[in-house]
């Protein structure tokens, strides 16, 4: 087994889009005749019965005058008898921040951090059905720099093509633990075009969170993503590190899926088998994971180094066309000194072993997000150690939402 240091990347950009809403039909014109007037006691037409328009009640957040307000604090709203039709928010200098509302109407999201020790103003307008508007205004103070961090990462790059099994994974050191996940949810804000269903869900660690729909993204999808998570209370004391947010493409449909009883890989393009090869997967000491990774990362080149974990059983070899596919270290990489083993026995540290022709082949068609399936092999693949998320069923995935999922979801 490798376990080589991980990296954590993320680009900072967003864009947060408001639904549409839908027009309807006009209705026909009536060529009917009129129908008679009724008349009142006084022979007069019967009065039309008029209704009082409940009146606009607005109430936001922060509290007026609020002090140590997290920068990543946004404008709640709650709203009866109209909607809230306009929020501003200004800083200590009269410049307007940007955002925008939540889906749900429940607030007004900040498209950026607030700053550490500033004072803001908010202006809140809400109409009534009757066109009567009210305002409400507020302003509030924001904290100081907190002095301890989570630590988060974003795995997905800005102008990046992955591939089709690709989770949205957001990381976090230390983890979150369920008491805190619900409120860490709400700030992570995914937009998939053309849409897609999808959730959150969490591993039991609480140090990761994957984003994914009930079946493998459609080729050309767009995923943007925003972990707004800088000033953002995480629990125990700790808040966010930064924010972070990157768009991305997904490009063709390409499977791997691997056999143990006939020790071969069949490759998938676009629904079609394009290619068979014999595999070495892990002996019985070290037995290969089954159960469905996803290509993590890709080195032309690299050093597997396990000596200072395996003891004597340790080695240290170049390897090249090395493909991630877990944490503890199990790849896809060229192994010609087991080209003879491949395709009838065992005999890795776990990995999946293919010939170096083989192993370039595959390299050069596979994208960071690509899925592989491994099968048959008794060593079950442990949820998380990866992208593990496409190894459970839709219903055990959206089980681990800190948030209510709907059941028509899926």
């Amino acid at each position: 087994m490798v376990d080589l240091r991980r990296s954590l990347a993320a680009i900072l950009a967003t864009a947060m889009i408001a639904p549409l809403a839908a027009c309807g039909d006009d209705p026909k014109p009536s060529f009917a005749e009129p129908a008679a007037v009724a008349s009142g006691p006084s022979g007069g037409p019967v009065p039309e019965s008029t209704t009082v328009a409940e009146p606009v009640a607005l109430t936001i957040t922060p509290a007026k005058d609020k002090k140590n307000v997290p920068i990543s604090a946004e404008i709640g709203l709650k709203v009866s008898g109209g909607e809230v039709t306009s929020v501003t928010l200004t800083d200590a200098a009269g410049k307007k921040v940007a955002g925008d509302f939540r889906e749900d109407g429940s607030a007004w999201v900040p498209g950026k951090p607030l700053k550490a020790k500033q004072k803001y103003a908010a202006e809140v307008v809400a109409t009534g059905k009757d066109g009567t508007t009210t305002k409400q205004t507020t302003a509030f103070t924001t904290m100081s720099q907190p002095g301890r961090t989570t630590d988060t990462g974003l795995y997905l790059f800005d102008d990046h093509t992955y591939g089709v099994a690709m989770p949205v994974v957001v990381e976090f050191d230390p983890g979150i633990k369920k008491k805190d996940r619900a409120a860490v949810q709400k700030r992570l804000f995914v937009e998939i075009t053309p849409a897609q269903p999808g959730t959150w869900s969490w591993t039991p660690s609480g140090t990761q969170a994957y984003y994914r729909a009930p079946e493998y993204w459609q080729t050309g999808t767009q995923i943007k993503v925003r972990a707004a998570l800088a000033g953002l209370p995480t629990g125990d004391g700790i808040y966010g590190d930064k924010d972070r947010s990157a768009t991305a493409k997904i490009g063709r449909s390409f499977e791997m899926k691997v056999d143990n009883k006939t020790k071969k890989m069949t490759v998938v393009r676009d629904g079609k088998t394009i290619k068979t090869m014999p595999v070495s997967l892990g002996k019985k000491s070290t037995p290969s994971s089954s159960g469905t990774m996803v290509v993590m990362q890709k080195m032309a080149q690299t050093v597997f180094d396990t000596t200072d974990t395996d003891g004597a059983d340790g080695y240290r070899t170049e390897i090249e066309y090395a493909q991630r596919l877990t944490w503890s270290g199990q790849y896809i990489h060229s192994a010609p000194w087991s080209t003879g083993d491949q395709g009838r026995r065992n005999v890795s540290h776990g990995c999946v072993n293919v010939s170096p022709t083989n192993a370039r082949w595959l390299f050069d068609k596979t994208l960071v997000g690509d899925p592989i399936t491994v099968a048959g092999t008794g060593d079950k693949l442990e949820y998380g150690n990866g992208w593990t998320p496409w190894d459970l069923s839709w219903e055990e995935f959206a089980k681990g939402s800190a948030l209510e999922v709907p059941a028509n979801l899926g």
